[in-house]
């Protein structure tokens, strides 16, 4: 990993743990092992770092989704799959979603950061509908609404299973939403 990679994983750690104030760039430095100011030569200010972090995580998340099609094609459910993305941070990394926790805290957030966070909602939104849409080829309009049901749904979950450190509470929520 390069220094560039490494402070990004280290903050979206921080992030994920206690939201975008959750870390400053003197602690990220000693957490990679390099000067506060090599920080700054990757990224200039803390809204250009997280918008990179939030950049790279909504393409790492559409990269490990895959392609709707193929999924389908392949005999797979593409709403079963992203599911699963979510119970992965949740049950794995025992974090939230990045996207999810930053876009709660977007009132306070600089335009760069929530300009990336919109785009992970937008990119998932779209796959979802596009899921979606195999499965009801017809309906576009209820393709878009089961596809803000189930992203509202899995960030909400996913919060409240967090909060009250109950992972029951997102299994219990998520029981039969690839089935509808």
């Amino acid at each position: 990993m390069t220094k560039k990679e490494e402070l990004l994983q280290a903050a979206q750690n921080k992030v994920r743990e206690g939201g975008y104030n959750n870390f400053s760039f003197r602690e990220l430095a000693k957490e990679v092992g390099i000067k506060s100011a090599s920080v700054h030569y990757h990224f200039p200010t803390k809204a250009d770092l997280g918008a990179e972090l939030a950049k790279q995580y909504t393409n790492n998340f559409i990269l490990a989704l895959g392609d709707v099609k193929t999924l389908h094609n392949a005999g797979h459910n593409p709403i079963a799959v992203f599911i699963t993305q979510f119970k992965h941070a949740l049950h794995h990394d025992k974090k939230m979603c990045l996207c999810g926790l930053l876009g709660a805290e977007a009132d306070i957030l600089p335009q760069p950061v929530r300009t990336e966070i919109k785009r992970f909602f937008t990119k998932n939104l779209d796959w979802l509908e596009q899921a979606y849409l195999y499965r009801e080829p017809t309906n576009k309009r209820q393709a878009k609404q089961s596809a803000i049901q189930t992203i509202s749904l899995l960030e909400g979950a996913m919060m409240i299973s967090i909060a009250s450190q109950d992972n029951s509470v997102f299994d219990n929520a998520i029981a039969g939403l690839a089935d509808h």
